[in-house]
């Protein structure tokens, strides 16, 4: 590891709902968790398809204080990373259910922003950093300037730099089903990973 880089504490979260082995998201996540560990970085890795976390149905079970120890152990390690990695395929223009109840059980105002008023980017997750890497079928430029990234921008803006991740930066590979530079695209979140981007 270059003596002018931070070792840092990270924890990928693979958002694929879709546990079999060839979904292209898994190996990305791969790719950065050993990106980031042959450099030197901390990884923990947390796989949407292995967590049973069941959807919120209420405004008063989302204020509730009292989740369950699967989604309490999501949040420990939240606290525990200082870069937050979210892989996740592009469904139907956006996160995949899944993944949006995940956050929605996790981030609670309660644990978000201890107990204290919702207010932009003064949650408890200030200091850290996160990277969100999605894959499509639509060419990523198609998905930028038709669709303004719409889905990636609420996610960016309207949830992580709300609880306190700055900076949010992001990498999206469109057109994913028929590209044969996946090579690349895996080398390139490598190199990611081992600067802890």
């Amino acid at each position: 590891m270059p003596e002018t880089a931070q070792r840092r504490r990270i924890l990928i979260l693979d958002g694929h709902p879709d546990p079999a082995p060839d979904r292209f998201c898994h190996a990305l996540a791969a790719a950065y968790a050993q990106g980031a560990a042959s450099a030197g970085h901390v990884v923990h890795r947390l796989n949407l398809a292995d967590l049973e976390v069941p959807p919120l149905t209420s405004r008063a079970e989302w204020e509730s204080e009292t989740p369950s120890p699967s989604v309490v152990a999501v949040q420990e390690e939240l606290l525990w990373a200082e870069h937050l990695v979210i892989i996740y395929p592009l469904w139907l223009g956006d996160l995949p259910a899944r993944l949006k109840g995940l956050l929605e059980q996790v981030l609670r105002p309660a644990f978000a922003f201890g107990g204290k008023a919702v207010s932009p980017g003064a949650g408890r997750l200030k200091g850290r950093s996160a990277r969100v890497i999605v894959t499509m079928g639509m060419p990523a430029l198609i998905y930028r300037t038709v669709f303004l990234g719409h889905s990636l921008a609420a996610l960016k803006r309207g949830v992580l730099a709300l609880v306190g991740f700055r900076p949010v930066r992001d990498t999206v590979f469109g057109g994913i089903e028929t590209r044969r530079d996946r090579a690349r695209l895996l080398a390139k979140v490598g190199r990611m990973g081992a600067q802890g981007a």
